[in-house]
């Protein structure tokens, strides 16, 4: 992504405020299918690795996962605010008329390589963590052991 140097942010507390208040951000990959792009909830944890580490879900009938399994790289677009700006905002508008019009955003883009696992397990604890991540202030919260085992066992296999 092209950051003009004036806009560029490298606090990596606010790139990770940014990510987390994003709970659907783009997974992008390139695969043998071509470039694919879905919008996938992630979870972030700031504290492992360098950069801090995405955790997500997907669906085997998904193509992201074949892809990040042979190695992929992954793009993830964390879409923040945005704006267009008008050139009557801008003094010069009036004075010389050099103005054009622009556009303001807020976005972090993550690069990395994934690990896909199917341990049913960890597969369980994650789909757990993302349920009550979301389900969080709601009146009557769902939990994943809400729903019969063998149901929630044959969709973490999906």
């Amino acid at each position: 992504m092209y950051v003009p140097r004036a806009f560029a942010e490298s606090d990596i507390h606010l790139l990770h405020q940014q990510m987390q208040a994003t709970p659907l951000p783009v997974l992008v990959t390139h695969g043998s299918q071509g470039l694919v792009a879905s919008h996938v909830p992630l979870l972030l944890n700031p504290d492992e690795g360098p950069n801090g580490t995405l955790y997500g879900h997907l669906a085997r009938a998904n193509p992201h996962w074949q892809a990040l399994a042979q190695g992929a790289e992954a793009l993830v677009i964390f879409a923040g605010e945005q704006a267009y700006v008008s050139p009557s905002f801008y003094p010069s508008k009036a004075e010389d008329g050099k103005s054009v019009p622009t556009w303001n955003y807020l976005a972090v883009h993550a690069y990395g390589q994934a690990q896909v696992f199917d341990d049913a397990e960890r597969l369980l604890a994650l789909v757990s963590r993302l349920s009550n991540k979301h389900e969080a202030g709601r009146a009557e919260p769902w939990s994943v052991s809400d729903a019969p085992r063998d149901y929630i066992d044959s969709m973490l296999k999906a």
